[in-house]
């Protein structure tokens, strides 16, 4: 037997600079004042009131400190509405406001123009905080694993990024790390966890000659690999990547708002032309009073407020939840998640952890059980095998007073299992595999048999090449598992279980999870085809998976969520949704968030257009003037801003 220690698969992360996603944060007002849009509107504010101040003494002084006052606040919004104009070809709410200060100037209006600058500038810089603050809380969650590797050069070990492994370079991986890319094992033993790749719960043993492949986590031994694709980065650099394309994705009702805008802009801009030319002409006004008039009604009926109404919500929301270590590639998803009606679940690395635990110890009648696992724990302690592990566990939860009994020639078969002597007698315990190899009684057959039906892995004891006992492991449920299917079934949402794994074994996940529905012994197309029936029967359905084998189902439910820290690169790539740290149970507050969001949108989009159109008839029916105008319509506009920067906290 070749002497080699067995390698556990226990998961390393580097996360000392990692976000709290638990910690409580308040709008930061000294972040806000570093933003430059918002000290640009602050300066438009001061020199505003300076010039009213200063007015009634020195009227040029005044329109000096106006125009400075103009300058500060506009100079962003003017640079937009004319970059819009000359690239798109179209008219935009910048250029209407802008028009409509520099309209009130015209006329003498000085001080109405430069508060509808400053209100105007005001909201615009709230919006641009909260699509900062949403990039910074994102951000912030990407520092979670480094993105060098150890590259083997002439028989140095050389620290690279590793974007530069090529084919045919040979790395070193350390216990506890991240193999860096696909690749051969060409020295070295250990067990490597790669659930998130194959879906399989138990890791596997890795020996010179087999594959490994990107994102799994390697054991406790040291692996030579050789690169044999070429990486793409890490697992967390491609979800930066797709962060970068989610900035400049915007929701479909964002989209609609935008069509809307520009159409809504022309309308605005030859109503007002109209009233300045046809009501001198009509009713006998003068020009000045058209002027005035048009420009009141340019002012009220542009829709600040409602092209304000979605934006802010979504990145409020996305904010929101990356704090919490959720992460959302485009608001559109946060739109969609609101509409959920079914959750689908995978099992292995979902809802389970993927650590093994011992579920049935078998003996021999003619053996003590305790003195049996306590042989077993005594050989056992000495590898690092996560069901070496289960077995040491299990004994210190069943014997009281363990004391580990003196092992001698112990030994480690690569791939099999272990073997020692232990008060002389030569004791074995390893891969149930071998029973087909002897003549054994039809108990133990069908014993084993019985435990895989259930999806379990089953090890055998023998001492001096006699069956004395069968351990058999299973996969442990997460705890926040069972929390988790409740909170989403309080929301009225039905669960479901989409597994490979075995019909047995899915089925006991199931009962104890309460699901609603159980599918199991699913290849990725039979996924893909439940996630199909499941949105033609019940609405949109959200799936939640980490293997490669759940990336169809996850591209094809209508919002796809992803098991960050295990999950594979395929199964992060078509998600819609990162869970950065597995925090299954966070799903159900974040489809009551964006519920909520859609909500607040809602009230938003209702408040703007009322607002808007009590303004209008006021204009013509009221008479209001121009300031009041101003603080009516920009004042709507900072109100839904605010009332969806309220989804921060």
């Amino acid at each position: 037997m070749e002497n080699t220690q067995r390698a556990s698969s226990r998961m390393r992360f580097n996360t000392s600079n990692a976000p709290n996603p638990n910690k409580k944060r308040k709008l930061d007002l000294r972040n806000l004042l570093r933003n430059n849009e918002v000290l640009a509107a602050i300066g438009s504010g001061s020199m505003t009131l300076i010039a009213w101040s200063v007015g009634h003494s020195n009227e040029y002084l005044s329109i000096i400190l106006y125009v400075i006052a103009y300058a500060l606040g506009g100079w962003i919004t003017a640079k937009e509405g004319i970059k819009t104009l000359i690239q798109e070809r179209d008219l935009d709410v910048n250029l209407l406001m802008i028009a409509a200060a520099l309209g009130a100037a015209s006329i003498g209006y000085w001080n109405e123009g430069a508060l509808l600058i400053f209100i105007f500038a005001l909201s615009g810089a709230l919006e641009s905080y909260t699509m900062d603050r949403s990039k910074k809380d994102i951000s912030s969650l990407m520092a979670l694993k480094p993105e060098t590797a150890l590259r083997i050069e002439n028989g140095d070990m050389v620290e690279v990024k590793i974007d530069q492994l090529q084919i045919g370079n040979l790395f070193l991986v350390k216990p506890g790390e991240l193999i860096s890319a696909d690749g051969c094992v060409q020295r070295g033993n250990s067990a490597v966890n790669q659930a998130s790749i194959t879906g399989e719960s138990i890791p596997m043993d890795k020996t010179p000659g087999d594959e490994v492949f990107a994102g799994t986590v390697n054991g406790d031994g040291v692996l030579y690999v050789e690169v044999t694709k070429t990486a793409e980065s890490t697992v967390f650099a491609k979800i930066i990547k797709l962060v970068e394309e989610a900035e400049s994705e915007v929701p479909n009702s964002q989209r609609f708002i935008k069509r809307f805008e520009s159409i809504y802009a022309r309308i605005v801009a030859v109503a007002t032309l109209a009233i300045i030319i046809l009501l001198p002409i009509l009713f006998g006004w003068t020009w000045g009073e058209s002027f005035y008039k048009g420009m009141v009604f340019l002012v009220v009926a542009s829709p600040c407020a409602l092209v304000s109404s979605i934006m802010p919500v979504m990145l409020s929301a996305i904010s929101n939840r990356a704090r919490r270590g959720i992460l959302f590639k485009g608001g559109s998803h946060v739109e969609n998640l609101a509409l959920t009606s079914v959750v689908a679940f995978d099992k292995t690395g979902t809802l389970t952890l993927g650590t093994p635990q011992v579920t049935d110890f078998i003996v021999n009648e003619h053996v003590d059980s305790y003195e049996l696992l306590t042989i077993c724990a005594s050989i056992e302690q000495l590898s690092e095998h996560p069901l070496a592990k289960a077995i040491v566990h299990k004994a210190k939860e069943e014997v009281e007073g363990l004391v580990f009994k003196e092992v001698e020639s112990v030994q480690s078969v690569t791939g099999w299992g272990m073997s020692a002597k232990v008060d002389g007698m030569l004791w074995e315990i390893g891969k149930s595999n071998i029973l087909d190899t002897y003549m054994v009684e039809p108990f133990w057959l069908e014993t084993r048999e019985s435990l895989m039906k259930q999806g379990k892995t089953v090890s055998v004891i023998m001492n001096n090449n006699n069956i004395v006992g069968l351990i058999a492991f299973q996969d442990i449920i997460r705890p926040q598992a069972a929390q988790a299917v409740k909170s989403l079934q309080d929301l009225g949402i039905k669960v479901a279980i989409l597994t490979g794994d075995h019909e047995d074994t899915a089925q006991v996940i199931g009962r104890q999870l309460d699901v609603d529905w159980v599918f199991a012994d699913l290849q990725p197309e039979d996924k893909l085809y439940y996630i199909k029936q499941l949105r033609e029967q019940h609405g949109h359905v959200v799936m939640v998976g980490d293997g490669v084998n759940d990336a169809p189902a996850l591209a094809t439910a209508t919002v796809g969520i992803g098991m960050g820290m295990n999950g594979s690169g395929t199964a992060l790539e078509v998600a819609d949704v990162v869970l950065m740290n597995d925090n299954i149970e966070e799903i159900a507050s974040t489809i009551k968030l964006a519920q909520r969001a859609q909500r607040v949108i809602k009230q938003n989009m209702i408040f703007a257009i009322t607002v808007i159109l009590m303004l209008i008839i006021s204009n013509f029916f009221a008479d209001i003037a121009l300031p009041f105008g101003v603080v009516g319509h920009e004042g709507s506009t900072i109100l839904v801003i605010l009332n969806g920067l309220r989804l921060l906290k």
